[in-house]
């Protein structure tokens, strides 16, 4: 068997000083391929956890590596954002102001991308997230629904071979929800992209290759 894509030994997290402890010595491993769920209640640690994977934050101890790269280093962190991983928040976080073509293409224009290779990659993506129609739509004059499969988009423009998303349907009614969930399950049988997905709600997780129940800072195999 290949190298996990994803390893944490020993994680601990910290935060006002240590007066309040998040993550309590969290061990975890992810195969590459795996579509596996961070389920938990809110305030359990599992978003923090989410954030140290993306590098959005640092643990305070414990080792890391998110492939092939240690996420607590800032050049790894920076490579890893741009090449190796994409980020979807419950919130979206897109631009209201750009179009959905323009809000995906942000990834692929730092990284430098050719303006025609951006371009083709965005209608690419647009047709597999049924946005097609929606391409030059502006962000605030589309839907919840429509905007979540934009941030997806998104985060898929530079290929990744890790998508974490947390909460990803947690703003959307439920069958949106499903839609969302959906399409990311699509990611992982078709197209091998591994996901790692933070969430509350029990029969999404179950629908998941693994369930790591977060509580109290710490990780419990389902």
């Amino acid at each position: 068997m290949s190298a996990p894509l994803i390893v944490g030994r020993a994680l601990i997290k910290n935060y006002e000083g240590g007066r309040i402890a998040v993550l309590a010595g969290v061990n975890l491993e992810v195969q590459a391929g795996e579509m596996v769920a961070l389920w938990g209640a809110s305030g359990s640690g599992k978003s923090t956890l989410l954030h140290l994977l993306g590098g959005l934050d640092v643990p305070d101890a414990g080792e890391l590596t998110v492939c092939g790269f240690d996420p607590r280093r800032e050049a790894h962190r920076q490579i890893l954002r741009r090449q190796h991983l994409g980020f979807i928040f419950q919130l979206h976080n897109l631009i209201p102001d750009f179009t959905v073509a323009e809000n995906m293409q942000v990834p692929a224009l730092a990284l430098g991308t050719p303006q025609k290779k951006i371009q083709a990659r965005a209608r690419e993506l647009a047709e597999l997230l049924g946005l097609s129609h929606r391409l030059h739509h502006r962000i605030q004059d589309i839907s919840g629904g429509e905007r979540q499969r934009a941030a997806i988009g998104r985060a898929l423009m530079n290929s990744p071979q890790l998508l974490l998303a947390d909460e990803p349907t947690g703003s959307l009614d439920e069958v949106t929800g499903d839609l969302v969930f959906g399409l990311l399950k699509n990611l992982v049988r078709n197209a091998g992209v591994t996901v790692v997905l933070a969430t509350h709600e029990r029969r999404l997780a179950e629908q998941c290759d693994r369930r790591l129940h977060v509580r109290q800072g710490q990780i419990e195999c389902l």
